[in-house]
């Protein structure tokens, strides 16, 4: 049987270290002096509930696979069938292009093209470079077709400090607004709530354990640095998830088990919210021939 990621291919500088698939060029793995800070998966496995996947041309969810461009509905292929929506974008089980493979960083390409449900074509780029505490992912879209059309890019990482159980880390959020979801549908619906005195307010951090989140953030304060940064700490350690400010929302995942080892959380970098091809909240738009670029990253605090 055909490994399912198809090729790993290793970037390292320093104590850092990083895996990159072949198939949906995800991050499989990274860590620094062989303590990891990003959960993992066997290299001959499918990533589980879509560990380390790249997410576009939109991410998450658009429901009932149904949206319109132009005034034409366009009919995508259903990917998540106990719910009846297409999930996380069109590229996680392709194929991409390998284009420079340096010691310290790697680049992959892929066409999207027309097909059932999305009519303009599309080149997308990817690129991790390793740095000795830090990882840079690199996403650049351009519109290779003849007409213009609202786009989303989203990446599906979980995370981890060493050895430390997820409930025993503290998250800090730089989010002042949620967006409530349907449990059963997981879609947005109703306007974006203020996280004050909520459940969802982790801006001066909160424990993880008792938190069941799959829930989408907004309202991202800018740093001094002008990104956006979400922590995970245990103690003096810490993982600083950082985004340049085009992604403007973050995804929080908490899955009860993930590959045996227990509760997992991921935080999901994207440039817009579920079923944004049908409410066009925050979608890139691309004019033909034009392209958008930006930049998300992990740094180690120890």
């Amino acid at each position: 049987m055909a490994n399912p990621t198809g090729e790993q291919f290793e970037i390292t500088r320093g104590a850092a270290r990083a895996v990159v698939t072949e198939i949906g060029a995800g991050l499989r793995a990274f860590e620094i002096g062989g303590v990891p800070y990003l959960e993992t998966f066997d290299a001959d496995a499918n990533p589980p509930k879509g560990a380390g996947q790249v997410l576009l041309p939109w991410p998450n969810r658009t429901k009932a696979a149904h949206w319109t461009y132009q005034g034409r509905k366009q009919e995508l292929e259903v990917t998540e069938p106990a719910r009846g929506n297409a999930i996380h974008g069109l590229v996680r089980h392709r194929e991409w292009t390998l284009l420079e493979h340096a010691e310290s960083s790697i680049t992959f390409e892929i066409d999207v093209e027309t097909q059932p449900g999305w009519p303009v074509p599309l080149r997308a780029r990817i690129h991790y470079a390793v740095a000795p505490r830090e990882l840079t992912v690199t996403h650049e879209m351009r519109n290779e077709g003849e007409s213009a059309i609202g786009v989303g890019v989203g990446m599906h990482p979980y995370f981890r400090l060493g050895d430390a159980p997820t409930d025993e880390l503290t998250l800090t959020l730089s989010a002042t607004r949620v967006r409530p979801a349907v449990p059963e549908a997981q879609l947005p619906y109703g306007d974006e709530q203020d996280v004050e005195g909520t459940e969802y307010d982790f801006r001066t951090g909160r424990l993880l354990a008792g938190a069941d989140l799959d829930t989408a953030f907004t309202g991202l304060a800018q740093a001094e640095d002008g990104r956006h940064h979400h922590v995970l700490s245990h103690g003096d350690k810490a993982v600083d998830v950082w985004t340049d400010p085009d992604f403007g929302w973050v995804q929080v995942f908490t899955p009860e088990d993930l590959l045996g080892r227990g509760r997992a959380v991921a935080l999901e970098p994207m440039t817009c919210p579920a079923d944004a091809l049908n409410s066009g909240t925050d979608l890139i738009e691309l004019e033909p021939g034009t392209s958008w670029t930006a930049s998300w990253g992990v740094r180690i605090r120890v």
